[in-house]
């Protein structure tokens, strides 16, 4: 599972970038606009809607601009856009499985984008299941490791608050609930001062693939294309990134 820690990383440390090319602000407020919609303004009942704000505010996003989007979405302003929530399947070069999570208000119009996207690098969309059964929907949350926590009081904070499995590493702590657990193991968490870097509802695969450092690097280009199409949320999949991979990037 370490892999999606690393992924995380590179699309944390690419955030600056997302932010100045609006890519970044569009999607959280879609998101902050469906879980506001869905579930309504009170952060203490609406747990979608609180970790979509987190993640907005973490981003610098303005308080206005997050306002706004919570006002349209629960009927208090006018220009209200009605989004679909949606999982796409499918495989992007050397057959690595992929899951597309899309907000959108034209689903015609993503379909095309994104097949258009992948089969252009290679891959190919699939039916419904024809990859989600590699995956498993988790609740996954990471700290990053420094000198005021201890793995060993996280291992035990987490598992009595419900965590499946924790994975520490040399720069973080991975942490893995079932979906019904995380809440209460994300809440444990922050009661204990330890904001979590990550804290959302993944798609984590079961297996993952191993491929060369090339073209680890040419699916990774096709996850990010894909990430940069206004609709699209967040891509999924169970690309193993090494550490020379890793390393190049990060001199990059």
């Amino acid at each position: 599972m370490s892999g999606h820690s690393k992924w995380a990383t590179i699309k944390r440390a690419k955030g600056a970038n997302d932010a100045k090319r609006g890519a970044l602000f569009t999607r959280l407020l879609r998101e902050i606009t469906v879980a506001a919609r869905e579930g309504g303004g009170d952060l203490e009942s609406n747990f979608r809607l609180r970790l979509a704000m987190d993640k907005a505010r973490a981003a610098n996003m303005p308080k206005d601009n997050i306002e706004r989007a919570v006002a349209r979405a629960t009927g208090q302003g006018a220009d209200a856009v009605a989004y679909e929530d949606l999982m796409y399947e499918g495989y992007a070069p050397h057959n690595v499985p992929i899951m597309i999570k899309v907000l959108t208000d034209n689903r015609n119009r993503t379909v095309s984008e994104v097949r258009r996207t992948v089969e252009r690098a290679g891959g190919q969309l699939g039916a419904h299941n024809s990859v989600a059964w590699q995956f498993h929907r988790k609740g996954y949350l990471v700290l990053e490791r420094n000198e005021n926590i201890n793995p060993d009081e996280v291992f035990e904070v987490a598992v009595e608050a419900g965590a499946d499995d924790i994975v520490t590493g040399d720069d973080s702590i991975e942490i893995y609930t079932d979906v019904d657990s995380f809440r209460a193991v994300r809440e444990a968490l922050v009661k204990k001062g330890w904001q979590p870097q990550t804290a959302e509802v993944s798609m984590i695969p079961t297996t993952q693939s191993k491929l060369s450092p090339e073209d680890t690097k040419k699916v990774m280009g096709v996850i990010e294309a894909l990430e940069e199409l206004d609709d699209v949320q967040q891509v999924y999949s169970n690309l193993e990134i090494s550490d020379e991979v890793m390393a190049d990037l990060e001199a990059a």
